[in-house]
C-alpha cells in the first residue's frame, strides 16, 4: 500500500512532503530533491524502502522546491535544508533518529548530526560530499553540466545514467522522468549550483554519534578518497567499500545494502562490524582477516600501576588502536567479550599487517606492552601468527625484553574462544 503523503512547516514557512513506513526505531532517508509519491511507482526503489522499514519506521520527505514540498522558494542553502529536516522531525516528534544522507546532500545531514547530537542515534553517508565540489572543474562535467541550460529532457537523461550507471537502461530512464517531475528546470539548476558550495569540513570532529560511511569503489562524482577523509575526521565512523559505479542505492546490491544497514542498525547483537565489511570484496568470495590486540599481561600492570591509572592508560591506547584500524580501512569489532583488547576485521592482509604494526607503534608511544595477532578469517587456529611490541618504556622493557613475548595460557584460551565466537560469526554472514 501507497504510504500516506503528510506535511509539516519549516521554521520559514515551507510546508515540506513525507511518508512514513514500517514501525520501530525511526530512520530518516534524506534525499532533498526527489518526489516521494512518484519514486513509489518504481519497482526497484519501492522493494528498497520496503528493505529498509522491514525493521523499522522509515521516514522519507521531499525537500524544498521539488516533489509534493512548496516549489515556490529560491533558498537552498545548507540551512535551508538542515530546517526542512528539523520541520519533519518536529511533526513526528522524534526525540532520536537515525539518519541516512548522500551524494551532495550528505552535508546537510552532517550538519545536522553535529548540531544536534542529542538527537541523532547512527548517521549513515552514502557516497557523500563533504566540501565543495569539483567535478564542475572537469571537462566532462562542464559537458553534462551545460546541457542543462540547452536540453532539460537530455540533461536528465544522461545525469540519471550518469548517477545511476549506463548499464541501467530502464531504471535510468524512469528516474530521468522523476527528476523531471521533481523540479523545475531553474530551480534544479539553483539548487544544484548551491549544493557545489556546501563545506562541513569544520563540523566533521563535532559528530559524536556512530556514523557508517557507505562507498562505492568506482564512483566518478565521489572518490573513495572522499570516504577515507570522512572516517578519519569523524571521531567514531567506519567504512564500507563496495564494488560498482552506481550511486543509487536500490539497484544491484540493494539487499547487501540493506543487510549492512540492518547490521549497523542493530542494538540486539554489538559486534556487527563483521558483517559490515566482508561484503566490500568481490561477491564471489569475500576474504576478511581478522586482527586481535591486546595489552600484554594487563593484570601485572593493573598491579603496578593501580586500577585508575590502568584504565586511563588503557582507555586513551583503545581510542589510538581504533584511529589506527580506520587509517588502515579496517572495522573494529564492538562486544563485552574483548576485555581490554581491540578486535579489528579488514578485507586485506595486507593492510591487516600494517595495522598490526602501527597498533605495535601505538603500544610503544603509550609505554604499555601490546600483542597484535592477525589471522584469515577461514583458517585454523594453528595458523594464527602474532608479533609483541616492545615498550620503549624503562619500566616497562625490564619486565618485557624479548619481542614475541608468549602469551599465558589463560590468555591463549581466551584468544582461542574469541576466535571461535568471531569465526561462527563470520560463517553465519556468509551462508
Amino acid at each position: 500500500m501507497e504510504p500516506r503523503i503528510q506535511y509539516a512547516k519549516t521554521s520559514d514557512g515551507v510546508n515540506i512532503a513525507f511518508w512514513t513506513l514500517g514501525k520501530g526505531e525511526p530512520l530518516v532517508f534524506m534525499l532533498p530533491l526527489s518526489h516521494v509519491r512518484l519514486e513509489w511507482q518504481i519497482p526497484e526503489w519501492r522493494n528498497w524502502a520496503e528493505l529498509l522499514a522491514a525493521k523499522r519506521q522509515l521516514i522519507r520527505y521531499d525537500g524544498r522546491g521539488s516533489g509534493m514540498s512548496d516549489r515556490n522558494v529560491t533558498d537552498f542553502s545548507l540551512d535551508a535544508h538542515v530546517m526542512d529536516l528539523d520541520a519533519v522531525v518536529n511533526r513526528l516528534r522524534l526525540d532520536n533518529f537515525a539518519l541516512l544522507g548522500q551524494l551532495n546532500w550528505g552535508p546537510a545531514a552532517i550538519a545536522y548530526a553535529a548540531r544536534n547530537p542529542q538527537r541523532i542515534s547512527s548517521l549513515i553517508l552514502w557516497c557523500s560530499n563533504f566540501r565543495p565540489l569539483h567535478s564542475r572543474q572537469s571537462p566532462r562535467g562542464d559537458a553534462i553540466l551545460s546541457l542543462m541550460e540547452k536540453d532539460w529532457d537530455l540533461y536528465t537523461e544522461i545525469t540519471a545514467h550518469e548517477t545511476i550507471g549506463w548499464a541501467e537502461g530502464a531504471p535510468a530512464h524512469r528516474w530521468a522522468a522523476v527528476m523531471r517531475a521533481s523540479m523545475a528546470q531553474e530551480a534544479w539548476r539553483s539548487a544544484f549550483q548551491a549544493s557545489w558550495d556546501f563545506d562541513v569540513s569544520r563540523l566533521l570532529r563535532e559528530v559524536k554519534s556512530p556514523t557508517l560511511v557507505l562507498q562505492r569503489r568506482d564512483s566518478p562524482l565521489f572518490p573513495v578518497d572522499t570516504a577515507r577523509i570522512l572516517v578519519t575526521e569523524i571521531p567514531d565512523a567506519r567504512l564500507v567499500i563496495l564494488e560498482g559505479s552506481s550511486l543509487a542505492m536500490y539497484l544491484q546490491d540493494a539487499e547487501v545494502v540493506a543487510a549492512i544497514i540492518d547490521d549497523f542498525l542493530s542494538v540486539v547483537e554489538p559486534p556487527t562490524e563483521q558483517v559490515t565489511t566482508l561484503p566490500s570484496g568481490t561477491a564471489a568470495a569475500p576474504v576478511g582477516v581478522i586482527l586481535f590486540a591486546d595489552i600484554v599481561d594487563s593484570t601485572a600492570l593493573t598491579e603496578r600501576l593501580g586500577d585508575a591509572a590502568f584504565r586511563d592508560k588503557a582507555r586513551d591506547l583503545d581510542t589510538a588502536l581504533r584511529a589506527v584500524i580506520r587509517e588502515h580501512a579496517g572495522t573494529a569489532i564492538e562486544g563485552k567479550l574483548l576485555g581490554d583488547g581491540v578486535l579489528a576485521v579488514f578485507t586485506s592482509a595486507r593492510q591487516a599487517i600494517e595495522a598490526a604494526l602501527a597498533c605495535g607503534r601505538s603500544g610503544d608511544d603509550a609505554a604499555s606492552p601490546y600483542t597484535s595477532a592477525s589471522t584469515p578469517a577461514t583458517s585454523s587456529a594453528r595458523t594464527t601468527t602474532s608479533t609483541a611490541a616492545q615498550s620503549t618504556s624503562p619500566r616497562a622493557s625490564a619486565a618485557y625484553r624479548r619481542r614475541g613475548r608468549c602469551w599465558s595460557r589463560r590468555r591463549c584460551a581466551r584468544w582461542r574462544a574469541r576466535r571461535q565466537a568471531f569465526s561462527s560469526m563470520t560463517a553465519a554472514s556468509r551462508s
